[in-house]
């Protein structure tokens, strides 16, 4: 059944997704239990809890509103007012050129503990003098380190062993996107997104709402609805790994970066799911032009709606961190406010960025190296703490580039071994095109046939 979409899979996921969003499952849990429970309900009985899942209603109470619609979006938003452009110069080139590295080394980073816990990657790295985290992690000891249980891409991805980047997900979405932008320019819609994946994305190389969005569209929905059935990974961070690239294109504009992030967003995700895309875009487009980390989260936070729990979270993260409090007594709020959340959760780990960026204070190593050691979805809160701290450093150190060999792997068709200075010389490319009202930098594409939706 594909893992992610086996509809057992999905009735877990859609009950914490409910759960969290303050509905009442009480009913459904109850069904459940009188079938055994989780492990041992049945596909059929699986479906039927479904569709009761659909029906339930939010309990008294609930603070947040939290809209899908764009204009819906903004109403409750503080939506930035758009800056002078940034001149797209050599020190912008520079800059992506960094965003880009910093992407695939924050990325790499955090792919040997994705889904760990911050106690459990401390404790390693203390016990490697490896602390602070401030380089790839130390390979397992042969004949020690017997508990030390990486992700088994810790064969690529950890020191000394790293010979070019390895494949992963989140560098997949953002070539997808820059592919977008080339083909189809700043007017892309949804349904440009959605066709670019059919036709370059394999489909067990997605992940959760993504993969649940391209099931849709092969039973026959529409991209604007590919989101909408049996999707319980709406509101997880797979957005916002795709993201980074909208920012890179709209230097000092986050409110231009944000609406790009946008439509791509709505192809696979809802609410918090969406929001937490925007932000990602805005926080690297503004980051072009802010003095300081706590501008650019600042400027990032007009896209997010007010009332929203994504708010909230990296609201009080800013809060924490004006007053004064340490990195570590932040990551223990985010825990206590937000521990009941899965660790793909888009709140959580936007919690957890903006937290990286702001200790950090401008400083590339701590940026990723924070962003990671707080733990959660580690390889893609890095990837994009590595984008924004590779616009807010003034260099990005050897030993996180070097290894790298300015290669990226992808399971993209016709992307595998792409260059690192080739990705981001085509975004300048792009950002380039858009300031001078072209549609495309490249040639344009056949119209996708209207009789495909």
């Amino acid at each position: 059944m594909h893992g992610s979409i086996d509809p057992r899979v999905l009735l877990r996921n859609e009950l914490a997704q409910r759960a969290e969003s303050g509905y009442d499952t009480a009913e459904v849990l109850a069904a459940l239990a009188r079938h055994g429970g989780l492990e041992a309900v049945d596909v059929r009985d699986a479906e039927q809890l479904l569709d009761e899942l659909e029906l339930v209603e939010r309990l008294p109470g609930w603070p947040y509103v939290e809209p899908d619609d764009l204009e819906a979006i903004r109403s409750e938003s503080d939506w930035p007012e758009t800056a002078s452009p940034i001149d797209l110069d050599a020190d912008y080139a520079a800059a992506v050129y960094r965003a880009w590295t910093g992407r695939v080394a924050g990325n790499m980073l955090g792919k040997p503990v994705e889904g760990w816990s911050r106690a459990a990657i401390g404790r390693l790295l203390r016990q490697r003098d490896a602390w602070p985290l401030a380089d790839y992690f130390p390979p397992p000891v042969e004949g020690g380190d017997q508990d030390t249980d990486y992700v088994a891409c810790w064969r690529e991805t950890t020191r000394g062993r790293i010979n070019g980047s390895a494949r992963d997900d989140d560098i997949d979405y953002t070539i997808l996107n820059l592919h977008v932008l080339r083909s189809y320019g700043p007017r892309f819609g949804t349904e440009h997104v959605a066709a670019t994946a059919l036709e370059l994305l394999p489909y067990l190389q997605t992940y959760t709402a993504e993969r649940v969005a391209m099931r849709n569209l092969i039973r026959g929905d529409p991209p604007s609805r590919a989101a909408d059935w049996r999707n319980p990974y709406r509101e997880f961070i797979g957005a916002a790994i795709r993201a980074d690239v909208f920012g890179y294109v709209s230097p000092g504009d986050p409110g231009r970066a944000a609406e790009l992030a946008y439509r791509d967003a709505v192809f696979s995700h809802r609410g918090n799911g969406i929001y937490s895309a925007m932000w990602c875009a805005a926080l690297i487009a503004a980051a072009f032009a802010a003095t300081e980390p706590g501008r650019a989260v600042d400027r990032a936070l007009g896209v997010v709606p007010r009332r929203s729990r994504l708010y909230r979270a990296v609201s009080d993260v800013r809060t924490w961190h004006r007053d004064g409090l340490s990195w570590a007594d932040a990551r223990d709020r985010i825990e206590a406010n937000w521990g009941d959340y899965g660790w793909v959760h888009a709140v959580n780990n936007a919690a957890v960025v903006a937290a990286g960026v702001l200790y950090a204070g401008g400083d590339f190593s701590r940026t990723i190296g924070l962003t990671v050691a707080a733990g959660l979805d580690t390889d893609s809160t890095g990837g994009t703490a590595g984008s924004v701290g590779g616009v807010l450093a003034a260099k990005i150190d050897a030993h996180w580039a070097d290894p790298l060999h300015d290669v990226v792997r992808s399971a993209l068709f016709g992307y595998d071994h792409s260059t690192i200075s080739s990705l981001a010389a085509q975004t300048v490319e792009v950002a380039t095109a858009i300031r001078a009202g072209k549609a495309a930098p490249a040639a344009p594409r056949d119209p996708i046939p209207r009789e495909l939706w």
